[in-house]
């Protein structure tokens, strides 16, 4: 028996927010204090860095809930399996429903409930639950249902990581043009076909590190103090994601079997442009191996960071041919990595 992804599907939000709409934002420090530079200027800097030029919002009647169901329902017609056999249903996120222009996270009931509900399964052996687990949260629930399915608890789930990070941000915080919308699933389940999942690994690192992104207030003083939004240590989560994702990487590679050599796709959260190609050569330096050349897709520059979503929407795009220069044959050794809130940090070796 092997354990196979045999489904995908994505949802991107159609509202483009392009870098040139921050130009009139009041972006303020830490402490309140105006920042001397003009955003022109602040906006150029961000996209050297991350790389991102434009990132999709959810439309304003959608929420994270509804992302996810948009997307599980292309990874069930994918797969063209009947819904009502799912033995799980595992919904990475973060926030919860956050409606536009509202300050309330809404989790009850959990987002794995209502997208459930909207896909009409009546099957009550459906086990519907969230993982809260930061950015990485859809690898890990990827890692559960390998553990359900190898167990005997179940023989197929569905696995979603959807977020609206749009609607937690700071508008007056730097760090509030990273994050985007979007969702991505997949349908997980046993089978007699060669492949699937060769290794994982996991890990949480919360003795220093727990803080390195946080709920908290606004740059902007004069707003309401009781009010939280996404912050982070942008710097310490940097230097933490270099030592310890090539760690994580290697050490799930090397339990596969796989040599370096044989790897085709490296698929890593889409946080930082600059991050993920520093982590990509120290992961390739610790094999004293050169980088092939289009071996890591990205999809940052166009859709932002939209956390537990990024990886399960960028297989979803290059399965589909729908990335230049990147595409997927039956036996190629791909990796899936994340790094993000907790601090956590995940890794799978997949052979297709």
């Amino acid at each position: 028996m092997n354990i196979k992804i045999t489904g995908t599907g994505s949802y991107i939000p159609d509202t483009i927010e392009k870098n040139e709409s921050f130009h009139n934002h009041e972006f303020l420090n830490t402490d309140g204090s105006s920042i001397n530079a003009p955003n022109e200027v602040i906006v150029e800097k961000f996209k050297a860095i991350t790389g991102i030029a434009e990132r999709r919002y959810a439309k304003d009647h959608h929420n994270s809930s509804d992302l996810g169901f948009f997307a599980a329902e292309k990874a069930i017609e994918d797969t063209g399996i009947d819904p009502e056999t799912l033995d799980y249903i595992i919904v990475a996120q973060n926030f919860g429903d956050v409606k536009s222009n509202s300050i309330q996270s809404d989790m009850l009931p959990s987002i794995a409930s209502r997208i459930k509900h909207s896909l009409r399964i009546k099957n009550p052996k459906c086990v519907a639950y969230d993982l809260l687990f930061g950015c990485p949260g859809w690898v890990e629930g990827v890692i559960q249902a390998k553990a359900f399915i190898q167990s005997g608890m179940a023989k197929r789930c569905l696995v979603i990581g959807t977020e609206t990070l749009s609607r937690v941000v700071d508008k007056h915080d730097r760090d509030s043009m990273i994050f985007s919308d979007g969702a991505g699933a997949t349908i997980i389940e046993a089978t007699d076909e060669e492949g699937g999942i060769l290794a994982h690994e996991t890990a949480s690192y919360t003795y220093d590190e727990a803080y390195y992104l946080y709920f908290g207030n606004s740059n902007n003083q004069e707003l309401c103090r009781d009010t939280r939004y996404i912050k982070m240590d942008g710097r310490k989560i940097y230097e933490f994601a270099l030592v310890n994702v090539p760690k994580a990487m290697k050490t799930c590679l090397d339990n596969s079997g796989v040599d370096i050599k044989d790897l085709k796709k490296i698929f890593i959260h889409q946080a930082n442009e600059k991050m993920d190609e520093a982590i990509l050569k120290r992961f390739y330096r610790l094999y004293r191996t050169k980088i092939p050349e289009h071996i890591m897709p990205m999809s940052i520059q166009t859709l932002g960071n939209s956390s537990v979503a990024t990886v399960p929407t960028l297989l979803d795009l290059v399965k589909n041919n729908k990335m230049k220069n990147h595409n997927l044959t039956k036996g190629d050794v791909v990796i899936f990595a994340s790094v993000g809130a907790g601090m956590h940090i995940n890794a799978i070796v997949y052979k297709y």
